[in-house]
């Protein structure tokens, strides 16, 4: 029997398999094509403390080995998510990671705040809906001229412990490729009492439509994901988890068991996977029974014997 399991902050994953923000809804419409409960876990939408249109104009652009997505966010907000989304999350038996960003760090603390306060009554009841935040801090600070808050470690460092002091519930910071130094961002979030870091968020892109002679999105620029940028998040996550001593989260062009185990011996505790979940509706479930049996044939007992080795 292979153990796949493991712990992050009291959170149990019961295999390193979770669904990345922004591919896999709040898992109900996957959850028709098979049993999510399955997954390690679920990082669920992104969230933002009111609700997100997203942007106008082209979302999506398939480009080689990934896709360019300029989405913008679009989501109903805090409360809609706590009322209408929780009591399925509820149901689930599998790590539920709760996905916020912010304009703003007001907007960071307070929907931080609702988040726990929504746990904290939740449990009064017996019941529990979110195990785990992940602080989005890609977003654009429109308070600066629309830097993200996770290019500088001094910006994200205002971010990262106002929402630290707003809720007592386990707390991951997904990076940004994009930041000027992501191992001293990692150690910020560190020393400022994060329990895991999740890395990368998406590469800064761009496509033009050279017979329109014009760029493809509104916004110019878009995200890339998708196998493209597999190399330079395996070389991140590698980078920062040598350098922190709290669980790293990998991501980036994961869509094999063979790409999940490169992630964990560069020293992941879980994966998430993201593009993937596009290129193949029932990603989750086929990637947990595809890396049970890759485990069984190299004779790998537990994933614990290969963690960090590289």
């Amino acid at each position: 029997m292979t153990k796949m399991s493991t712990t992050i902050a009291g959170v149990h994953f019961k295999n390193p398999i979770v669904m990345a923000s922004g591919t896999f809804g709040f898992g109900r419409e996957y959850g028709k094509l098979y049993d999510v409960s399955l997954l390690g876990g679920i990082s669920g939408k992104g969230l933002t403390l009111h609700p997100k249109a997203g942007n106008p104009g082209t979302r999506v652009y398939e480009t080689a080995s990934g896709m360019l997505n300029s989405v913008g966010l679009e989501n109903p907000g805090v409360a809609a998510f706590l009322e209408k989304e929780c009591p399925y999350w509820e149901t689930l038996d599998t790590a539920r990671l709760v996905n916020l960003g912010g304009g703003t760090l007001e907007d960071y603390v307070l929907g931080a705040e609702m988040i726990q306060r929504d746990a904290d009554l939740r449990s009064s009841l017996g019941k529990l809906a979110v195990d785990m935040i992940e602080l989005n801090i890609s977003c654009p600070n429109v308070k600066e001229g629309g830097i993200a808050f996770g290019i500088k470690t001094s910006e994200a460092q205002k971010v990262v412990q106002a929402v630290r002091n707003a809720t007592k519930l386990p707390l991951a910071v997904k990076l940004s490729p994009g930041a000027e130094n992501i191992v001293e961002m990692a150690q910020m979030c560190e020393e400022e009492g994060v329990d895991a870091v999740s890395l990368i968020n998406t590469i800064s892109g761009m496509k033009i439509d050279v017979r329109r002679r014009s760029n493809v999105f509104n916004n110019l620029y878009a995200g890339l994901s998708g196998p493209a940028i597999k190399p330079v998040a395996l070389r991140m996550v590698h980078q920062v988890a040598q350098n922190i001593s709290i669980p790293v989260i990998g991501m980036g062009g994961i869509t094999t068991a063979t790409d999940i185990i490169e992630f964990i011996m560069a020293g992941a505790s879980v994966i998430q996977v993201g593009t993937y979940n596009f290129m193949n509706l029932r990603a989750g479930s086929q990637l947990v029974e595809e890396l049970e049996q890759f485990m069984v044939q190299e004779n790998i007992q537990s994933l614990d014997e290969i963690r960090g080795i590289i």
